[in-house]
């Protein structure tokens, strides 16, 4: 059963991968979005454990794990960490050489992340169960990653993404990747912070679905300069 939920916890990563890769109209080398991707998976290593540092200072400082405040921080711990896994696999090689470039590498990165989140989050759920949660079950938490977790970490990394090119390919401010951080990091903090107190999982996706609008307009906003 294990092997079940690190299938289906690798599904939702790969499945937005290849839409977002659809869209790119001079398609990046396989090598690099590859080595990206691993990048991306080995950030989300390095958050856990800076988070894991984080999560025993705030018990210090008696912040409550569910609070705002940590919310917050634990958020932007995450994008940092997707954004450096992206920058270190592509910033000095040579195919990184279009606006929309920065964004696509940022999804990836994203999605590497995302992945071994999923089977984090889908190995825990199984041994929560001792081994007995059913397949169907199983398929559930996966469809539910897929239009929460996954496609938030794509769109809050996509902003940062579409900010980095601003900041890059002169045609914005030097300091818009700071102001994309920001951006997605209150969109990581809104969502995580909706999923907790709300009852319901709606609000959540709304969100997503409403941001998700907008960052796809803003990929094509790039995808235009690279005509």
């Amino acid at each position: 059963m294990e092997l079940i939920a690190i299938f289906f916890g690798i599904i939702p990563g790969f499945a937005w991968l290849f839409f977002y890769l659809r869209e790119d109209l001079h398609p990046e080398p396989k090598s690099l979005i590859a080595l990206t991707f691993i990048f991306g998976v080995a950030s989300a290593i390095f958050a856990l454990g800076i988070q894991v540092v984080l999560s025993h200072a705030f018990r210090g400082f008696g912040i409550g794990k569910y609070s705002f405040v940590a919310i917050l921080i634990l958020a932007l711990v995450e994008e940092l960490a997707k954004f450096g896994g992206a920058f270190f696999a592509v910033h000095k090689n040579e195919a990184f050489d279009e606006p929309v470039d920065a964004m696509i590498y940022m999804v990836v990165a994203s999605l590497g992340f995302a992945t071994l989140e999923n089977v984090g989050a889908l190995g825990g759920f199984v041994s929560g169960y001792s081994g007995s949660a059913t397949v169907s079950e199983i398929i559930n938490v996966s469809s539910m990653r897929f239009v929460g977790a996954t496609l938030l970490h794509t769109l809050s990394s996509g902003i940062v993404g579409y900010y980095w090119a601003k900041s890059i390919r002169g045609f914005g401010s030097k300091g818009n990747l700071i102001l994309g951080i920001i951006l997605a990091t209150l969109l990581h903090t809104l969502f995580n912070y909706l999923i907790i107190t709300s009852e319901s999982l709606s609000y959540s996706i709304l969100l997503v679905i409403i941001v998700g609008f907008i960052t796809l307009n803003d990929f094509e906003k790039l995808k235009e300069k690279a005509i």
